[in-house]
């Protein structure tokens, strides 16, 4: 059974962090708070997100804030850069924020924005990280991600770069690069389609939108190909708990997307700092002058409110 919802409520602190870069179309990342029995949760559904998806959020911060988590077996996890879909020329000081990074991955297929864009971009990580992966958030068609794939040079993957498993799978045939699946994995009614259609090489896995670090645990051990833990513009809260997952991983042969952190101007923590590329594995407790500071205005506070509300008898009992 989840909590009751007056104690959910009354452990609650909302708060809007900006960011240094427009990313995923914000400028700020609003994200409610869980101050919990067992540490910290982190409720951070996209506003556009209908409850029955935003419930696997709630889900999520609840497991963090008021059941143990699984033991980690690692103590730090090898980060990857995230460069937004900036301008080439602003490439080297977002790769700044990422001191040892030796894997960057790169959003492209941005609307309004075009291949050639998307190249030189590619190409100005490159020249300054050995290692690049793509993230084309299912923008592309099979026709347009084959002409990419061959455009953009050699990548580590391509990830989601169409929308459907079936595009994937038509795409996987057709390319040499690795193809990696995130939407098609966390949206789906059964995260382990991609592999029963052979349509992915490598599964990009989120805490929050699976349900938890236990449900993440339980698709990693099943989907039969290798896993990369990926965050959602999380605070360092969230960050935290996407290391933990990581850590608990039985094998882990690829950086991680948990280095998300640096996207905003403003954290409610302050994050451990990334030494050669690698992040280490720790709880992390929000600043009480922060979350103060931060705390987003009373109607969007109440906007929070009302979602928990809704989603909460949506939860697994």
């Amino acid at each position: 059974m989840p909590p009751q919802l007056d104690d959910i409520l009354d452990r609650l602190h909302v708060v809007a962090l900006p960011m240094r870069v427009r990313f995923r179309g914000i400028t700020v990342r609003e994200l409610a708070l869980i101050d919990g029995p067992a540490g910290w949760g982190e409720f951070g559904a996209f506003g556009e997100y209908e409850p029955p998806e935003a419930a696997h959020w709630l889900e999520s911060a609840l497991e963090s804030a008021y059941h143990e988590l699984p033991q980690p077996i690692r103590d730090r996890i090898p980060i990857n850069a995230t460069v937004p879909a900036v301008g080439a020329e602003q490439v080297p000081d977002v790769l700044a924020r990422f001191p040892g990074a030796k894997t960057a991955k790169v959003k492209v297929a941005e609307p309004g924005q075009s291949l050639t864009d998307d190249v030189a971009r590619v190409e100005a990580v490159r020249a300054l990280i050995p290692t690049v992966r793509v993230d084309a958030n299912g923008g592309w068609t099979v026709d347009e991600a084959v002409r990419a794939a061959y455009a953009l040079g050699p990548l580590e993957y391509l990830e989601q770069p169409c929308a459907t498993v079936a595009e994937l799978a038509e795409l996987r045939r057709r390319i040499g690069t690795p193809i990696a699946a995130d939407e098609s994995i966390r949206k789906a009614d059964d995260p382990l389609a991609v592999t029963k259609a052979e349509a992915a090489d490598i599964a990009v896995l989120k805490v929050a939108p699976l349900g938890g670090i236990s449900k993440l645990l339980a698709i990693a051990n099943q989907i039969g190909i290798p896993v990369v833990v990926s965050s959602a513009i999380d605070s360092a809260v969230g960050i935290a708990t996407g290391l933990r997952a990581a850590a608990a991983l039985p094998s882990l042969r690829h950086a991680c997307g948990l280095g998300t952190g640096s996207l905003l101007a403003e954290d409610v923590a302050d994050t451990p700092p990334q030494q050669d590329g690698y992040l280490p594995v720790r709880p992390i407790t929000p600043d009480p002058a922060r979350l103060h500071a931060l705390a987003a205005p009373p109607d969007r506070k109440q906007w929070w409110i009302d979602r928990i509300k809704t989603c909460h008898p949506l939860l697994p009992r």
